[in-house]
């Protein structure tokens, strides 16, 4: 009597698990939460995407005043020939709480003269 009642009762835990499982899973693959999960992953990518060509155009434009004053320094010239860069607005980071300035240029026209 003793080994049925076990049985049973091991029986009814296996089935409300998998009950509880495969419900969990339904919920999942709903096209509403289907739909929510891709939103947060491009969400995510986009955000991820944006801090690294932000801190890849700050570097860039870092190495670039670099190889500028060497270049400077190199042939003798004293200050740049081209405008002082501009301030724009910063770039806030609303999920990282970062802040980037961007600093840009004018176009500089080689042409103007001419």
């Amino acid at each position: 009597m003793f080994r049925r009642t076990f049985w049973f009762s091991t029986g009814v835990a296996a089935g409300v698990w998998a009950t509880t499982k495969v419900n969990r899973k339904l919920r999942q693959l709903t096209p509403e939460s289907l739909a929510a999960t891709a939103a947060n992953k491009a969400l995510d990518a986009g955000h991820r995407l944006k801090d690294k060509a932000v801190g890849f155009a700050l570097d860039v434009r870092d190495n670039m005043a670099q190889r500028e004053s060497e270049l400077q320094e190199a042939l003798g010239i004293e200050g740049s020939p081209l405008p002082a860069p501009r301030r724009h607005a910063a770039i806030e980071n609303h999920d990282t709480q970062q802040t980037y300035v961007v600093e840009t240029t004018t176009a500089y026209d080689r042409n103007e003269d001419h």
